[in-house]
């Protein structure tokens, strides 16, 4: 079990390209990469990650795209567009094969009514995604998301159901309790499927907070997760205004530590 780091908590103040050694110098062995827009799937500039990935002796467990710029039109019935937003699909899952990422944290579709929706033709897209990735030796990690549909419990429990191929999960606490949900509920719907956990905490006042700043039981949930199995990367992932300076990271890092021994 490892504690990781995202580059999202530095965004937008410190370039993609930086983030590493600033994740690295703050104690951080492995993490998450934000690819914040469209220049950064290219694979000219995938070398330089490549390079600062080597240079700091770092791995990343997973990417993350620009996700509601295509993500949600990966879905679309207009064919010829959901075909633009699939090459895209496809250079994101090339760049993190050459970042050596085991996982891909994907979106996917905007919140909407379950029954409005034409779930053969989204188990269809899920399945070639799922394909695509599998090429490119990374996995699909669906993300529970507030303004998406993977905050919908009951389609998580269709997708389980009706994907050909095995649908893997990263489970974040705070996109839970933005939709109002305890995050059990998702570990339970998720259970042995999950494979990165975005950790972060939340009190009355605060959304999100570093882990051991708010009043969420987070040893529980760790517990709850050990007994499903988990025993991959717990990525520390907050906003840049959450905290005020890198000393408060650390601090955070060490009191996952402590809850996680």
């Amino acid at each position: 079990m490892e504690i990781g780091m995202s580059s999202a908590c530095l965004y937008p103040k410190v370039p993609i390209e930086e983030s590493i050694s600033v994740m690295k110098s703050l104690g951080f062995n492995i993490g998450e990469i934000f690819l914040n827009t469209y220049s950064e799937y290219d694979e000219n500039f995938i070398k330089i990650l490549q390079e600062q990935k080597e240079k700091n002796n770092f791995l990343i467990n997973s990417i993350h795209a620009f996700s509601s710029a295509f993500e949600p039109y990966l879905f679309d019935p207009y064919k010829r567009r959901q075909r633009d937003m699939l090459k895209i699909f496809k250079k994101v899952c090339r760049a993190g094969s050459l970042l050596e990422a085991n996982y891909y944290t994907f979106h996917g579709m905007r919140r909407s009514n379950l029954l409005d929706l034409n779930m053969d033709h989204i188990i269809d897209v899920y399945n070639e995604l799922n394909y695509i990735a599998n090429e490119e030796g990374i996995k699909l990690a669906q993300e529970n998301v507030a303004w998406c549909m993977s905050s919908n419990i009951d389609f998580l429990n269709i997708l389980n159901e009706k994907c050909s191929s095995k649908l893997h999960y990263t489970l974040d606490i705070k996109q839970a309790f933005k939709i109002g949900k305890d995050p059990m509920e998702y570990i339970n719907v998720m259970g042995n499927k999950i494979v990165n956990v975005h950790i972060n905490d939340r009190d009355e006042n605060n959304i999100c907070l570093l882990p051991g700043k708010g009043n969420i039981n987070l040893k529980k949930i760790c517990c709850k997760l050990k007994e499903m199995g988990y025993n991959n990367v717990y990525t520390i992932e907050v906003y840049n205004d959450n905290y005020s300076s890198y000393s408060e990271i650390i601090d955070s890092k060490d009191f996952l530590q402590n809850i996680l021994l």
